[in-house]
């Protein structure tokens, strides 16, 4: 009840945005976690053909993050993201009567510009229309975000049951919705005529020392986050020797969202500095691979025998993906409050674009490197990718409290005396 009440009492366009939120998440995990099912399956693809096209999706997404945020700064944020709602439903809509390889392509290029459009542009308009309210705003983003990835795979799994193409176009008839509610009800806002180019924006904002600084030591919330979907499901299906048990991890991490999210950003809110709270999520999300690590090391690799012995090994990883969850609760709408803070607020959107391209590249990486030693450590250090993790965590907590300390974290302080621990 106390969401509801938050969500009443912002303004439409925040409103509007809460349930856009909802609903791209809803369609995007829809269809996306059966997307390589279906193409494999029903369409007889080869590995390496799915690999391809589940990879240009993602880099078309991730590394046009730039663009995407600059677009909202010099053309408007609401035409960017009804134009990224638009793109999102074509892609999908492709996916659902596209067969060949070139249509396929082309609905993985669509997907991924459309995220790349509307995901800065959202954050821009946000942080704009909620003032005072960003951290408490973003706080509730997630709620709303949460819901739809709690509501998406299960829609997703029933609609399977009668087929992939009706899936698809579920998922795109969703996005045309959130197009045309936009365009009728998304307040549009004047764009400020830019004085001085493109380029010169992007060198202002990759030159700003202090939010690059920031960027980098956020690296640990963009690398151990990407481990719901990596290290915890491996390890999950490593103690349980079912692939069942991976879907407990997400209900484990979207209920936690949907109960503890505002609470938990309004209590930080009043007590601690953006730094702390910061440094504290990424400490507990790192801090919360020392439980996987010590059970890697005590729990054999096998099959349970029974319910109770399921419960008892899949637990370790219950509790490493609840210390991630409450982690980036903690650290996670308190960034994003940061992030525009650090600049002229007609770069926001480029902020945003830079600070996601980061974390898109950071993610890549840091995968990467932790199934690297996954390989690496094979049976016989089972420790090892879960310590990794929890080295990062810490590292990336320890630069931010650095920051910190130094006066790096939010905007510019105007006098020599500590900032608040509203603008610190």
């Amino acid at each position: 009840m106390s969401a509801l009440r938050l969500f009443r009492g912002y303004p439409l366009a925040v409103q509007v945005l809460l349930i856009n939120q909802l609903g791209v998440n809803t369609a995007f995990y829809l269809l996306i976690p059966y997307l390589a099912g279906y193409l494999g399956h029903d369409l007889g693809l080869s590995a390496a053909v799915i690999g391809v096209i589940l990879g240009v999706r993602n880099l078309s997404q991730q590394g046009l993050f730039l663009l995407g945020g600059s677009a909202s700064d010099r053309l408007g944020a609401r035409g960017v993201i009804i134009a990224g709602c638009a793109l999102r439903a074509v892609g999908f809509g492709l996916f659902a009567f596209g067969t060949s390889l070139p249509v396929l392509l082309a609905a993985s290029v669509l997907s991924g510009l459309a995220g790349a459009l509307f995901n800065p542009a959202v954050r821009s308009y946000l942080s704009h229309e909620a003032g005072e309210r960003r951290a408490e705003m973003f706080s509730m983003f997630n709620v709303f975000a949460n819901t739809g990835m709690l509501i998406g795979p299960l829609l997703g799994s029933a609609l399977l049951l009668v087929d992939f193409q009706v899936s698809a176009i579920c998922a795109a008839l969703i996005f045309a919705v959130l197009t045309v509610a936009q365009v009728l009800v998304l307040p549009a806002r004047e764009v400020p005529t830019p004085r001085t180019t493109l380029l010169a924006d992007w060198r202002e904002v990759l030159t700003d020392r202090r939010f690059v600084l920031f960027t980098c030591a956020m690296t640990g919330l963009f690398a151990l986050q990407n481990q719901l979907y990596l290290v915890l499901p491996m390890l999950a299906s490593r103690f349980t020797g079912t692939a069942v048990s991976v879907s407990v991890i997400f209900l484990v991490t979207t209920v936690a969202g949907l109960a503890l999210q505002v609470r938990i950003t309004r209590w930080c809110d009043g007590r601690w500095s953006r730094g702390r709270a910061i440094a504290t999520g990424l400490a507990v999300m790192g801090g919360g691979f020392a439980v996987t690590a010590i059970a890697a090391t005590a729990i054999p690799a096998q099959p349970a025998s029974s319910t109770g012995e399921l419960v008892l090994r899949l637990s370790p990883v219950l509790v490493t993906a609840f210390a991630l969850s409450v982690g980036v609760m903690l650290a996670q709408p308190f960034a994003y409050e940061l992030i525009p803070a650090y600049g002229r607020d007609e770069l926001s959107g480029t902020y945003f674009g830079v600070f996601y391209l980061a974390s898109g590249l950071t993610a890549a990486g840091g995968n990467a490197l932790i199934g690297w030693a996954t390989d690496l450590a094979g049976a016989e250090v089972p420790w090892l990718p879960s310590a990794l993790c929890l080295a990062i965590g810490l590292a990336s907590a320890a630069a931010v409290l650095a920051l910190h300390r130094r006066s790096g974290i939010g905007p510019r302080p105007t006098t020599n005396e500590e900032t608040s621990c509203r603008t610190s």
